[in-house]
């Protein structure tokens, strides 16, 4: 048997973080086994889904290279093979016209709440005549007895009563099929052999399987991963921060750093917390997958994304920071220069935004010194000590690491000081205040004449404070 999973998002919003990992999950267990993933797009609901939400979840799973061997299919191009399967159940009288309106569903909703029953639909037009041109909707024939028992590869067996379930719609008053009924005929048609998705289907899920042994198709495996929450128990949402997807692209994540917290969401592989790519699919397994719902939290996110800018290709992630440089109004280029920015700064960002931030001074003049940088470096002769080393970097012939610590090491003799009287000084003179790397590198990077500039403005500063 081929393995083949799939992600199945509606098209109504972004993709969000829960359902990245689903994706994550589905396209790993495909992965693993040597199978295929396909992606859906379940847009049959008109009046929300959109064409912009489409667009962000194909960019979502472009980002976070998620690729799928199959699709995307839409449902709204499968209309034909609803339709059918509706008919051959209504055909072998396994599904019937019902007429009731929205007032005695409403009535008979409030009667059993009040009774503290589950409110469920009570079969009142199954053995009724609907004509064909009245207004109807189309309800399967659950049957009334027995159980809906599976394997859940999470929460192992699963047994449902059928006298707990309806007789649910399949098809609208509108015309349109119904969520249950365009999964059971889109799983079958793509041959989906495991499901994969949140356990919010997980009621749904005996309803599906009547419907597929109605219709005389095989029933996958399924698996209900356990929802996320917030730090606070809430499920997650928009009030905990960042959920979409690209939102924590626009915020400075790496797609790699995301994948792997994710997949530590509700997984785990013994204390390990880093995988590479290839790690997660050699050792992911959905019998390892927690029953216990996940709290999502932002400072592990930001710990495992700065373990990734830190050890990232540098050239790699020179290309990811341009674009967060370039966002600053900083016009930047990807070469050698920021190659070695990135090399100077990375050990102190936890996200590509950070590392841009921390980064300016290196390409834009600051408008004020940082005041207490300022208030504790720019005291006593800091002003001679900078005109000094000013005269000694001026008359550099060459703008190398090597020649710049010497010039700094001369200007300290010269005086006759300690190193601090002269470094700290030149330090915050050149950047702001700003945390930087070792001095003669954070002076090679800035650049002779910006560094000269600075150094002049440091001395006006000083002097005017006097």
């Amino acid at each position: 048997m081929t393995v083949r999973t799939r992600f199945a998002p509606s098209p109504t919003g972004f993709l969000h973080v829960g359902g990245a990992r689903t994706a994550l999950f589905s396209w790993l267990y495909a992965k693993k086994h040597g199978g295929q993933f396909v992606l859906r797009i379940e847009d049959t609901d008109l009046e929300r889904s959109t064409s912009e939400s489409v667009n962000a979840i194909l960019q979502g799973m472009e980002w976070l290279d998620l690729d799928y061997d199959q699709g995307p299919f839409y449902q709204t191009e499968r209309f034909a093979h609803y339709d059918a399967a509706i008919e051959k159940l209504m055909e072998e009288g396994l599904a019937y016209r019902c007429n009731c309106s929205r007032e005695r569903l409403e009535t008979l909703r409030e009667e059993q709440m009040q009774k503290k029953e589950k409110p469920r639909y009570d079969g009142h037009c199954r053995e009724k005549h609907v004509a064909a041109d009245e207004p109807h909707v189309i309800r399967f024939r659950n049957p009334e007895s027995g159980d809906v028992v599976f394997r859940d590869h999470i929460r192992g067996d699963v047994r449902f009563s059928n006298s707990e379930l309806d007789d649910l719609i399949i098809r609208r008053t509108d015309g349109s099929p119904t969520y249950n009924l365009t999964v059971v005929i889109d799983d079958a048609d793509m041959e989906i052999t495991h499901v994969i998705r949140g356990d919010d289907h997980l009621n749904n899920t005996p309803r599906q399987i009547n419907l597929l042994q109605a219709l005389d198709l095989p029933v996958p495996e399924y698996a209900h991963l356990p929802m996320i929450l917030g730090d606070d128990g809430a499920r997650l949402s928009k009030r905990h921060g960042a959920v979409s997807v690209m939102q924590y692209r626009e915020e400075g994540y790496l797609p790699d750093a995301l994948l792997n917290y994710l997949v530590r969401l509700g997984w785990s592989h013994g204390d390990q917390e880093l995988f590479t790519t290839e790690e997660m699919i050699r050792l992911f397994d959905l019998k390892d997958v927690n029953r216990a719902s996940s709290s999502f939290n932002t400072e592990k996110l930001q710990w495992i994304n700065q373990q990734y800018i830190k050890e990232s290709d540098l050239q790699h992630l020179a290309i990811l920071l341009a674009p967060h440089l370039q966002e600053r109004g900083i016009d930047v280029e990807v070469g050698d220069h920021l190659v070695a920015v990135c090399e100077a700064q990375r050990e102190r960002a936890r996200t590509l935004t950070e590392l841009a931030d921390i980064s300016r001074f290196y390409y834009e003049d600051f408008e004020e010194f940082d005041p207490r940088a300022a208030k504790k470096a720019f005291k006593g002769e800091a002003a001679g000590a900078l005109r000094a080393v000013s005269a000694k970097l001026a008359a550099l012939s060459e703008w190398q690491r090597d020649p710049l610590h010497a010039a700094v090491a001369e200007t300290v003799d010269a005086l006759g000081v300690g190193f601090g009287k002269v470094a700290m000084p030149l330090r915050v003179a050149v950047t702001g205040g700003a945390p930087s790397p070792d001095l003669d590198l954070t002076l090679w990077l800035i650049g002779r004449e910006t560094c000269l500039r600075r150094i002049d403005k440091a001395i006006s500063f000083i002097e005017s404070a006097a």
